[in-house]
């Protein structure tokens, strides 16, 4: 066991850009549960946008152009959950689940050819001068586009949803669909909204790992991701800040266990490998303890005759 080879700098950048792709997916599912939205396929729109951004990449040469592609493919998966969930009325949890079942398979047939394959680099921004500081440079200024887009959305959605007439509307749909509507607010329009944002967020979020986090394409590569990010919106108590804190929480501890194993730490591979979502569920089960209520109309069905 030799835990000098675990350098705290490098540990440290890798835990921003492995927390990206799942902080990313639950901004998109804090969105759609605040609308009164209960999506379940975030797994499904992950491996959806991480197939598609990978193919579009590979064809164009352009990463920007796939991770485009990949919030386009999370987007029109979410809008067949919208469709089937405001329209149809059929019910969410079920929805939801056959979402990330189809998006499983539909991944699996897309993704036959592109196997060992490597993706166009996507180059990171190194911003002069800060990229070159000690310690900080490497940790905060030496990433890609992804990961302050990432950081920026946490700080809009925040914004968007706390100090502004929009967010208010889309939180009054969230707790009381049936006031909402007796206000003239149009629910399901918002809904379906909602639903694109989270979709776009979690195709996204897929793309970044088969593009930047795993620069390949295997099938089922998401591995739990969106399960992850679920539970994230429910144990940050629907808060854009906590999810923020979560997300760093599993990438930081998914690459420790990584390093752990790579320094010959003497414990078996089975419990490293489990220990980033026991532990990120544990605190972030502790972080909740403040009882913050949910959406009043989480997962419930509107109908404007209600």
């Amino acid at each position: 066991m030799d835990l000098s080879s675990i350098n705290p700098t490098l540990l440290l950048a890798s835990l921003i850009v492995a927390s990206t792709p799942i902080l990313l997916a639950a901004l998109g599912e804090l969105v759609v549960e605040r609308a009164g939205v209960l999506n379940l396929g975030v797994e499904g729109m992950m491996i959806t946008g991480a197939i598609c951004g990978f193919a579009i990449a590979v064809n164009t040469g352009s990463p920007f152009v796939g991770f485009i592609a990949a919030a386009m493919g999370g987007a029109l998966l979410a809008l067949l959950f919208g469709v089937l969930t405001q329209f149809a009325l059929a019910n969410q949890v079920a929805s939801g689940l056959a979402l990330t079942l189809f998006g499983l398979g539909l991944s699996a047939l897309l993704g036959q050819g592109y196997q060992g394959i490597k993706p166009p680099p996507t180059n990171s921004l190194d911003i002069p001068f800060l990229s070159d500081l000690p310690i900080l440079g490497p940790i905060l200024f030496s990433h890609d586009l992804m990961v302050y887009l990432a950081l920026a959305l946490v700080a809009a959605v925040w914004f968007v949803l706390n100090r502004t007439r929009a967010g208010l509307i889309l939180r009054a749909v969230g707790e009381n669909h049936g006031a909402a509507h007796a206000l003239g607010y149009k629910v399901i329009r918002i809904r379906i909204m909602a639903i694109l944002f989270g979709g776009a967020c979690a195709g996204l979020g897929g793309a970044y790992l088969s593009l930047v986090r795993v620069p390949q394409w295997t099938e089922g590569m998401t591995a739990g991701s969106g399960w992850i990010a679920l539970a994230l919106v429910v144990f940050a108590s629907w808060k854009a800040g906590r999810i923020l804190l979560g997300a760093w929480l599993f990438g930081g501890i998914s690459v420790l266990q990584l390093n752990l194993q790579a320094a010959g730490v003497a414990i078996p591979v089975e419990y490293l490998s489990m220990s980033p979502y026991l532990i990120t569920i544990l605190v972030l089960v502790i972080m909740s303890a403040d009882k913050s209520r949910a959406p009043g109309s989480l997962g419930r069905t509107f109908h404007a005759s209600d």
